[in-house]
């Protein structure tokens, strides 16, 4: 069956999505990638903690569910749904096996992590270096996270989902998951003190543009330079 695409992109509801993502319609389709890439890749990026795993994952998770979406039984939502499959692809290529598509009432204590993403406040080249390195060691310290910790603490803190919604993504009593995130919140903060240290020896630099802005400004006032 071809594709098909419709005037409106965005869909009045999930229900109108999945019927149309079944019949093929490639703006509903184009919408479901949309609003899951991001959380998907994470999930998939925290489990493997490879970026291109990570994305072959996603990729696959697509393809077997838009293949299967006759099989979602709507149990949970389409995102959720999505969630369980991916995670069961990346698992499955930790443990050298092509896992099974879940039911929507499987369930994997297994989500994701990455990119935390630190908006530009600044043009100043030396200000976003310091910006990319901080943000590489927290990425780090996130990685470092054994799995059981690292999944809650992205699902809850990144992603933003709350003790219910996590609780249910990675089949875990809602106790666990303040538990574990508690702890994971203790051992990231360790970790990132542990490597923040060198990073911080850059910080508030005075080089580069800074440094020769004012030294243009103090010459100009000593009427040595125009």
């Amino acid at each position: 069956m071809p594709w098909t695409t419709t005037a409106s992109a965005v869909p009045s509801g999930e229900d109108d999505l999945i019927r149309r993502a079944r019949a093929r319609d490639e703006a509903a389709i184009r919408a479901i990638l949309q609003a899951n890439n991001r959380r998907l890749f994470r999930i998939a990026r925290g489990i493997l903690r490879n970026d291109s795993e990570a994305e072959d994952v996603v990729q696959d998770t697509y393809v077997r569910a838009l293949t299967h979406l006759g099989e979602f039984r709507g149990q949970s939502s389409l995102s959720t749904w999505l969630v369980r499959i991916a995670m069961n692809e990346a698992m499955g290529r930790l443990r050298g096996a092509r896992p099974a598509l879940p039911l929507d009432e499987q369930r994997e204590d297994k989500s994701g992590a990455e990119v935390i993403e630190f908006r530009a406040t600044s043009s100043d080249p030396e200000k976003s270096v310091a910006q990319r390195q901080i943000q590489a060691v927290v990425e780090q310290a996130i990685d470092d996270l054994s799995e059981p910790f690292r999944l809650v603490f992205i699902a809850r803190v990144i992603e933003e989902m709350s003790i219910d919604e996590t609780a249910d993504l990675l089949g875990l009593k809602p106790e666990t998951v303040k538990t574990r995130l508690h702890r994971a919140r203790g051992m990231l903060r360790e970790n990132v003190e542990k490597e923040i240290g060198p990073v911080l020896l850059d910080a508030f630099p005075f080089a580069g543009q800074r440094c020769e802005r004012l030294t243009d400004a103090v010459l100009r006032r000593l009427g040595l330079s125009t």
